[in-house]
């Protein structure tokens, strides 16, 4: 009898459902629901609309089993860092989202409490101004958590609303730079620095974990972080680094434990929760870049067109695709002429522009990666949304020198399917 498992991914720009099965051993998977997600501007500030994340949650779960019936199990991952604010039963809201400005103003403040290299002595993650610390920290300032009794991860709170069950998933928990690097659970020193209520921080749980059952559906724990399961779901010869190619690049190799020397801390490396392993790998700016040139420049103009025209450009000038002031500008445009001396002519010379800057800040973190772990790679696997860009991988190879295996899979789904079915022994 063939079993069905359902992955809801959740990435910041859409949603899907994705079913998988076993065949002859091979794993089949089918798309039966997709949805749009994006941010949403509230008073002034931009944020989550978790309740239509929800209703999208149980569309797609009704359609999967219209379509293959009995379903197994089901878990569900997103980006990292946010999270909802709950007083028991009822959401403190909004549920603020990552590019959003509100922790500039503190991040000095948590520094003098706690300085960064502090933090990356305990966590290993690198500094990003949303991280969850610094989030948590505003909401303390603004007397957000005085009622809360629960903080959950997106992926968590979505869980919880099917199941009833509240539960901090480890590889999520890690990306907000509160996590032990030592221990894997949640840093009391960190949290007795700043203030927080220890009330919010309980014992994180790995994936694979069952967590109750939503219409006769077992609700699982996967790696809820959508780039621990991706990583989960890359079919890797050996351990090479990897590109989680999005809205965001995600580079990094696994490694047994987390590297949290001078030198990562000085380039800025990571280390976050893995099945089993560690994450060490470097945020980088991704197909935000190039979305929201195209929303600008040619909203009617679809990819492969954008691609052939970067092809044609002759434009050789690039950015520091890091830049915040790439982060969350009103005018991408604008943000590519000010920091461009040679101003691109056509839309075709902002994309190959894009595509240089994404490539040449992967070679340079190939780089990095080599001589912080001591180890030489010779591929690099590329999954996501930019693993189907030719142009892109084939600037990533010219420029890193490593052989780029591109699978325009739905590895993030195949990871999250990978969790449920490891726990029942099917895989």
């Amino acid at each position: 009898m063939v079993k069905y498992y359902l992955a809801i991914d959740i990435g910041a720009s859409s949603g899907r459902h994705i079913v998988g099965w076993m065949q002859n051993n091979e794993l089949k998977t089918k798309e039966v629901y997709r949805f749009p997600n994006g941010v949403v501007m509230q008073d002034g500030h931009l944020t989550w609309d978790v309740d239509a994340l929800f209703h999208h949650v149980t569309t797609g779960i009704r359609n999967a089993t219209e379509e293959f019936g009995r379903i197994e199990s089901l878990s569900i991952d997103t980006w990292g860092v946010d999270y909802v604010l709950m007083n028991g039963d009822e959401i403190i809201g909004p549920c603020y989202a990552y590019r959003d400005g509100r922790t500039e103003a503190i991040i000095p403040e948590v520094h003098e409490r706690i300085s960064f290299s502090e933090l990356y002595q305990k966590t290993g993650i690198q500094f990003q101004p949303f991280n969850t610390v610094y989030q948590l920290y505003a909401d303390l300032k603004t007397g957000r958590l005085e009622q809360a009794t629960d903080f959950l991860m997106i992926p968590e709170y979505l869980l919880y609303r099917l199941c009833g069950t509240k539960a901090h998933e480890y590889t999520n928990a890690t990306t907000g730079g509160m996590v032990s690097a030592q221990n894997g659970q949640f840093d009391e020193e960190i949290i007795q620095a700043l203030g927080l209520p220890k009330r919010l921080f309980y014992k994180l749980q790995q994936p694979g974990v069952q967590i109750g059952t939503y219409e006769g559906i077992r609700v699982m724990l996967c790696a809820t972080h959508d780039t621990g399961s991706a990583v989960e779901g890359i079919p890797m010869e050996g351990n090479q680094p990897y590109i989680s190619s999005g809205t965001w690049s995600l580079l990094g190799v696994k490694t047994p434990k987390p590297i949290t020397d001078e030198n990562s801390k000085a380039q800025n490396w990571s280390n976050e929760g893995g099945v089993g392993y560690n994450r060490y790998q470097k945020n980088i700016m991704g197909m935000w870049l190039v979305n929201r040139l195209r929303d600008e420049l040619c909203p009617e103009t679809d990819f492969n067109e954008i691609v052939s025209n970067a092809r044609s450009s002759g434009y050789e000038e690039t950015v520091d695709v890091n830049d915040s002031l790439f982060m969350a500008p009103e005018s991408m445009k604008a943000a590519f002429d000010e920091r461009l001396l040679r101003k691109p002519q056509t839309p075709g010379d902002y994309f190959r522009c894009a595509y240089r800057s994404l490539a040449l800040c992967y070679a340079n973190a190939l780089d990095e990666l080599q001589y912080n772990t001591a180890c030489k790679y010779d591929k690099v696997y590329i999954v996501g949304g930019g693993a189907k860009n030719e142009l892109l991988n084939a600037l990533t190879q010219e420029f890193s020198g490593k052989q780029v295996v591109a699978l325009p899979m739905e590895a993030t789904a195949i990871g999250n399917l990978k969790s449920q079915m490891t726990w029942e022994g099917t895989v």
